[in-house]
């Protein structure tokens, strides 16, 4: 019995792409921040390219606390739905036409996120990678850290409990 031929690589790198398009493309705030995306493979970081009007103390200049809080709950939402949908893209259920159009699957809602301002934001990019803890059919968990110059030097992290969307009721 012969196997099944895998699919190209351009294949699988633009089904992908186009997923995690649809999700941040479906969120304004993500827009409205300017909050972008690098994938590797299955792992993603957040990446929050600087503008001055994040600043929110122009004395130090630092980042505005609430840009760095908001930075880290897209980062980890987007993670924990790219987490969740990982099956459905790389089966091609995931359809990004229609979560571009608006039919985006439900994303997970946050019961409780507390944010550790380590240091002072910099007037500079900045990184934050997540990582989800736990995620159970109703319940997930997930750590995120930030950082802008040196990956070991973290800025800001946070600790997120999200209340995880039901399943999707078959067609």
């Amino acid at each position: 019995m012969a196997r099944k031929r895998p699919e190209p690589v351009e294949v699988v790198k633009a089904r992908r792409e186009n997923a995690l398009s649809a999700l941040v493309e479906a969120v304004p705030f993500i827009q409205f921040l300017g909050v972008e995306f690098d994938r590797r493979g299955d792992e993603l970081t957040g990446v929050l390219p600087f503008r001055d009007d994040l600043i929110g103390n122009p004395l130090l200049p630092a980042l505005h606390g609430g840009v760095v809080a908001s930075f880290l709950e897209i980062t980890s939402i987007v993670t924990l739905s790219w987490h969740y949908l990982w099956e459905d893209i790389e089966s091609g259920a995931f359809d990004p036409v229609k979560a571009a159009g608006g039919q985006l699957p439900r994303l997970p809602k946050t019961i409780d996120f507390t944010v550790d301002y380590l240091r002072s934001g910099l007037p500079r990019d900045g990184y934050a990678r997540a990582t989800v803890s736990r995620a159970g059919r109703r319940y997930a968990s997930v750590h995120v850290e930030a950082w802008q110059d040196h990956r070991h030097k973290l800025f800001a992290q946070a600790t997120g409990h999200f209340l995880m969307p039901p399943p999707e009721p078959s067609e």
